[in-house]
């Protein structure tokens, strides 16, 4: 048949397309838990720190202002892990939105309970800023699920209900469901050659260029993970070292100058590693 072959070549291509952005995306799920599993690490020794200062008579009141700011870039990363995944209530919440939302929230409660709070905490935690953490109870976990849920208003989702940063991520969500149907659904095989020729090719660049979006995003928290590793593990070897050599210590007050400065400076690096927390991906 004329551009018979021609169309069997683009929708090939094009199902070459969807697998490719599927595994990408794969990847950034893969990734989004790594950097997960890091931050919650990187949580305990900004905790372990915290402890040793509390424990400390008569700390300049820097100290506390520092802590403040500490806790502040921790809160939404901490009450998002802290909230319990419930897939069914997640379905209902997507059901309630549009169909951008309800695309988002099936697909993401596809992934498993450790995924889904990966996702949540590596594109929500800087753009929910303290309104998550400011939550608690039933309150928090109906925002927390909302935002997963892609934008539905249905469960009181209060200020998470855009879930513009997961919808970012998952526009070729979209993409993958949308152009994966077409080929299922054998729409292109309805089509005259030429014109299913152009509308396979058109929907795989489109794919393509979404593809390449959540390869650089990919990027974006592999790079991240490596740096909170990093950090993560100088300040763990910082403290540790401190404590042990310090061990009789109880007031600030008996500190040498020499640690008192190295204490300084293990409360400038807990800073440091606590704002890796805001870090906000793909923007």
């Amino acid at each position: 048949m004329l551009n018979g072959s021609l169309k069997k070549e683009a929708v090939e291509k094009l199902k070459k397309e969807v697998s490719n952005y599927e595994n990408a995306q794969k990847n950034v799920q893969k990734a989004a838990v790594n950097l997960h599993n890091s931050r919650t690490s990187a949580l305990e020794v900004i905790h372990n720190v915290e402890r040793y200062i509390n424990s400390i008579a008569n700390t300049p009141k820097e100290f506390d202002k520092e802590f403040d700011a500490i806790r502040i870039n921790t809160a939404s990363f901490k009450a998002l892990s802290e909230i319990t995944y419930d897939e069914k209530l997640m379905i209902k919440i997507a059901g309630g939105g549009s169909v951008a939302g309800v695309a988002a929230g099936v697909a993401t409660a596809a992934f498993a309970p450790t995924a889904a709070m990966a996702i949540a905490t590596t594109f929500g935690t800087a753009s929910t800023g303290a309104a998550i953490s400011g939550l608690t109870g039933a309150a928090a976990t109906n925002a927390a699920l909302a935002w997963l849920g892609g934008g539905a208003l249905a469960a009181g989702g209060g200020g998470m209900a855009t879930g513009n940063a997961l919808l970012a991520l998952a526009g070729p969500i979209g993409w993958s469901i949308g152009a994966a149907s077409l080929l299922a659904g054998g729409v292109y095989a309805s089509k005259k050659n030429k014109e299913a020729a152009i509308k396979a090719d058109k929907e795989r660049l489109e794919i393509a260029k979404e593809r390449s979006k959540i390869d650089a995003i990919q990027y974006e928290i592999v790079e991240l993970t490596s740096t909170t590793k990093k950090l993560m593990n100088e300040l763990y070897k910082m403290i540790t070292n401190f404590t042990n050599a310090s061990q009789n210590i109880t007031s600030f007050e008996q500190y040498s100058s020499d640690q008192r400065q190295e204490l300084i400076a293990i409360i400038n690096n807990t800073s440091s590693l606590s704002k890796l927390f805001m870090k906000e991906i793909g923007k």
